[in-house]
C-alpha cells in the first residue's frame, strides 16, 4: 500500500488532485491509515494508470468515469495504447535532443533547412492520440456532445458558454433560498433542459455527477463560484441532489 503523498511523488500528479478524484468517485483510496490519511493498492495504482492515460487524450474527467467504469472496459487495449504513446513521446524528444545538440555543435553557424523544423512536428504524436480518443468515446452523450460542437463556430461557442455562467450566477443570487425551494427547483430544471438542448441527453443520474464535480473543488468550482460568488458550486450541488431525489 502507498500513502497518497508516496502516490504523488510516484505519478508527478498533486496530493490535491488525487483528493479530488476521491471527491467526484473517480478514484477512491484502498484504505486509510490510522489518522486518516488516504492509501493505495496495486488495483488503485493500476486504475490511476488508466486515468492519467485518458487525461493525455485530453478526455474530460466525467468521461473518463463513464468509461472506466464500464463493466467491458478492456484493460490490456489501455495499456497498449498507453505504450505506444509513450514510444511516440520518446521518439519526439530524442529528435529535439539530437537537433539542439547539432546546433550546439554548429556553434550556430549552421545553415538553416526545412528539417531543422521536423522536430518540433508533432503529427504522429497528436494523430495517435485523436484515434485512441475516437476508440474511447464511444459514449452516447460523449458523441452527441462532440457531434454538436463540432458544427458550432468559436463565437457560439464562446456565447454558449457564456449562457452556460448565466445560469450559475442566477444559482448565485438564490443562494439565501433553502436548495428545496420551488424556485431554486426550477432553476435546476432550466439547468438540466439547457444540457439537453446544448449538449446531451442530460439524466438526473448525470445531472447528478455534474453537481458533485461542480462542489468537489478546483477549476468547476472556482468557476462557479467567480459567476454566482462564493459557495454558489456547493448551492447548486445541493439544489440538484435534491432534484434528482
Amino acid at each position: 500500500m502507498m500513502t497518497v503523498n508516496e502516490v504523488s511523488r510516484l505519478t508527478g500528479l498533486s496530493v490535491r488532485t488525487l483528493q479530488y478524484y476521491d471527491r467526484i468517485g473517480l478514484l477512491s483510496p484502498s484504505g486509510h491509515t490510522g489518522a486518516g490519511y488516504r492509501l493505495y493498492d496495486d488495483t488503485a495504482l493500476e486504475k490511476l494508470q488508466q486515468i492519467m492515460l485518458f487525461r493525455e487524450l485530453e478526455f474530460p474527467l466525467k468521461d473518463i468515469k463513464t468509461i472506466i467504469g464500464d463493466p467491458g472496459f478492456d484493460r490490456r487495449k489501455a495499456i497498449d495504447q498507453q505504450i505506444e504513446l509513450l514510444k511516440l513521446r520518446r521518439e519526439h524528444l530524442d529528435a529535439l535532443i539530437t537537433l539542439a545538440v547539432e546546433i550546439k555543435g554548429s556553434g550556430g553557424k549552421r545553415t538553416m533547412s526545412k528539417n531543422d523544423f521536423s522536430a518540433f512536428n508533432t503529427t504522429k504524436l497528436d494523430e495517435y492520440a485523436k484515434r485512441a480518443k475516437e476508440q474511447w468515446g464511444n459514449t452516447a452523450e460523449y458523441n452527441e456532445s462532440e457531434r454538436r460542437d463540432s458544427l458550432r463556430t468559436a463565437e457560439e461557442k464562446e456565447q454558449l458558454a457564456g449562457r452556460t455562467m448565466e445560469l450559475f450566477a442566477q444559482f448565485g443570487e438564490m443562494r439565501g433560498l433553502d436548495p428545496a425551494d420551488s424556485r431554486v427547483q426550477a432553476q435546476v430544471k432550466r439547468l438540466q433542459d439547457f444540457f439537453c438542448q446544448n449538449f446531451y441527453n442530460c439524466t438526473n443520474d448525470i445531472l447528478l455527477g455534474l453537481g458533485k464535480m461542480y462542489a468537489a473543488g478546483g477549476e468547476f468550482t472556482e468557476n462557479i463560484d467567480n459567476a454566482g460568488g462564493e459557495g454558489t458550486a456547493q448551492f447548486v450541488n445541493r439544489a440538484i441532489e435534491v432534484y434528482c431525489r
